[in-house]
């Protein structure tokens, strides 16, 4: 993922107000200053993180053609009857919870209440998962190959439902 300045990632967000976007508390390692930069964007598809002064609230971040996409999003209240799998990562050996996500479209549609969701690893785990070498399905399966398909295919829902949000309006 191509690494992103606080201002970027600030402005990039496409359903939020001016006051949500300023109160945003973006990730890092460290948590204070130059805290983005101790990020390892190589080994993220999207950045996503939960903002720990409201724990319902979760921000992804999406590389849509070099440009960042940022979407608010807030999980659902109910829970789950069974295990779901991630629609992202499409792990169905998650060894984190799975919980559903929704967020408002941007501008006019959200406005109206228009929103989308998707079940999405809790912690926003995705980008590890992925890389994770498959088990072996059948004598011959390359593993390696799945693994890269696994990791574009991560790329390709992250970025699909980030322009779901973008282009509603």
């Amino acid at each position: 993922m191509t690494p992103f300045t606080e201002a970027q990632l600030r402005a990039s967000f496409v359903n939020t107000s001016q006051r949500e976007r300023a109160g945003i508390v973006l990730p890092g390692a460290a948590g204070g200053p130059g805290a983005l930069a101790e990020l390892r964007w190589d080994d993220l598809d999207y950045l996503g993180w939960r903002d720990r002064r409201q724990p319902q609230l979760g921000y992804v971040v999406a590389d849509v053609d070099g440009d960042p996409v940022g979407v608010l999003l807030r999980q659902a209240e109910a829970s789950a009857r069974s295990r779901p799998q991630c629609s992202w990562c499409d792990d169905v050996t998650l060894p984190n919870d799975v919980v559903f996500f929704g967020a408002k479209r941007g501008g006019r549609a959200g406005r109206n209440g228009d929103t989308v969701g998707a079940l999405v690893c809790d912690e926003f785990q995705c980008s590890a998962n992925v890389r994770k070498l498959p088990p072996l399905a059948y004598p011959g399966f390359d593993r390696d190959a799945a693994r890269l398909q696994r990791i574009e295919g991560l790329r390709m829902h992250v970025r699909a439902f980030a322009l779901a949000i973008r282009d509603s309006a």
